[in-house]
């Protein structure tokens, strides 16, 4: 009965995460055509937006994952972070990081035409992230299959990756230093 509940729920989430997509495509499809020479602001509103979100959920699973760690198997708490990082990982980390990544590419696109080192830069810095954010995924369901054999001190080390990767790619937008 309880992996019944356990499908509706994840059923249920990502219906709402459908949802939620669908209603930002229409959103921005309503935006373009309301004011496409305004469009630009908004489209990097939401990217500025999205990347928050991905940021704060990449933050935070890995230090889920800490504590989940040392969580014994089958125990309550165990069982309770499974519940969150799952709902972390498909409500907030992965629709965000593919708004990101659509809006991104976008304005990589309208405003600089693909060109510029620091936007390379930046874009494989990105690609090295969303690489994080697979393995991350590959763990949640790892540790929701309870197949885990990385110590807490590995998740504490993988923690410190995406705040690393947002400096420097953050320096890199703002200061474009080639």
């Amino acid at each position: 009965m309880a992996g019944m509940s356990n499908t509706n729920s994840t059923a249920q989430a990502m219906m709402r995460m459908v949802i939620g997509i669908a209603a930002l495509v229409v959103l921005t499809a309503l935006l373009f055509l309301a004011a496409p020479d305004g469009f630009y602001l908004w489209a990097k509103a939401i990217h500025v937006l999205a990347v928050i979100s991905w940021m704060a959920g990449m933050l935070y699973l890995p230090r889920l994952l800490v504590y989940h760690a040392d969580a014994e198997k089958g125990s309550v708490q165990s069982e309770t972070f499974k519940v969150m990082e799952r709902r972390l990982l498909r409500g907030i980390i992965n629709p965000a990081m593919i708004v990101t990544w659509v809006f991104g590419l976008w304005l990589a696109w309208k405003g600089f035409g693909f060109q510029g080192g620091w936007l390379h830069g930046k874009i494989m810095l990105v690609l090295i992230l969303s690489g994080i954010h697979g393995y991350l995924a590959g763990a949640v369901r790892k540790f929701a299959e309870d197949r885990n054999e990385k110590p807490a001190r590995h998740w504490r080390i993988v923690n410190e990756i995406p705040t690393l990767l947002m400096i420097a790619i953050v320096i890199l937008v703002v200061v474009k230093p080639f």
